[in-house]
């Protein structure tokens, strides 16, 4: 997800404790507990400062993001309450745990693809569900802000219901797509699933062979358009990796690839991301 989800997320974490009674270092310490672990995985980024040899793409939602290192960034939360604000109650450490979580797995709910399982597995997780900005989610949020701030309804009643609500829209999110993808597999050799911005509007991507489909569902899960593109398998790439690194990475990251061999260019793109004619994550080399 984009860094203003995963903030709202943090804020309405914090929104759903119940907060009645504590102290105003507790406070403290949860907001800033929910709100760093909603963003604190994303500290990968800072790996593009370094990356001189193209593996910013598998860096990038890696080990920061996998579940075997969330606790570590939870009781690093925790440990910085204890040392800013002087509070140990150890609820701290569960909602940084579970902020941490929430990143993590919404991240996998999108097209991007997250490293879950590293250092075990460096294979790219995604179920394509869901919209790297989702719009749904920013609507729920906001409402229940609205009716905290505006009917003086009581925070932690108000977001546990936005809580439901956005896992419901996700349950409903994912068996669309699952039904969508079942269908589409049954032509293809490898399929691949991308949500739009518009609720229950689906890409399905299916490659056979050189052959790749970009499949457009509307919202009542009908056809309404196919993209065919045409991939070049057989194509020598040793030139590319060795004049590219990121054309490597990008390859290894993606479910496929698309590879592009014509008079002008070698090179490869994810065809998850093609709009308007190309994909904005697209590595080549002029020939």
């Amino acid at each position: 997800m984009d860094s203003i989800t995963h903030t709202l997320f943090g804020l309405s974490l914090y929104g759903a404790a119940d907060k009645e009674e504590k102290t105003k270092e507790y406070k403290r310490a949860l907001l800033f507990t929910a709100v760093a672990g909603s963003l604190i995985p994303d500290i990968d980024v800072v790996s593009k400062l370094w990356d001189t040899e193209g593996l910013y793409q598998m860096w990038h939602r890696g080990i920061t993001h996998s579940y075997f290192v969330a606790p570590i960034w939870a009781l690093i939360l925790y440990l910085a309450c204890v040392w800013i604000w002087k509070t140990k109650n150890k609820k701290l450490f569960f909602i940084g745990l579970l902020s941490v979580f929430i990143h993590n797995t919404s991240d996998i709910l999108n097209a991007w693809g997250t490293g879950i399982l590293e250092p075990l597995s460096q294979a790219r997780v995604t179920f394509g569900v869901i919209p790297i900005v989702n719009l749904v989610f920013w609507l729920i949020m906001l409402s229940g802000f609205l009716a905290v701030k505006t009917h003086k309804k009581s925070s932690h009643r108000v977001f546990r219901w936005v809580w439901g609500l956005m896992a419901f829209h996700v349950l409903l999110q994912s068996v669309v797509g699952y039904n969508l993808y079942q269908t589409v597999k049954q032509e293809y050799e490898q399929v691949a699933l991308s949500a739009d911005f518009v609720p229950f509007q689906f890409k399905a991507i299916g490659k056979n062979d050189g052959n790749v489909d970009i499949i457009q569902f509307d919202i009542w899960q009908k056809e309404s358009g196919v993209t065919s593109l045409s991939s070049d398998d057989q194509a020598n790439l040793a030139p590319l990796f060795a004049q590219n690194p990121q054309a490597k990475t990008l390859v290894q990251w993606s479910p496929f690839v698309v590879v592009v061999n014509d008079e002008q260019r070698l090179g490869v793109y994810d065809p998850r991301f093609y709009r308007n004619g190309e994909s904005f994550l697209y590595e080549y080399i002029e020939k």
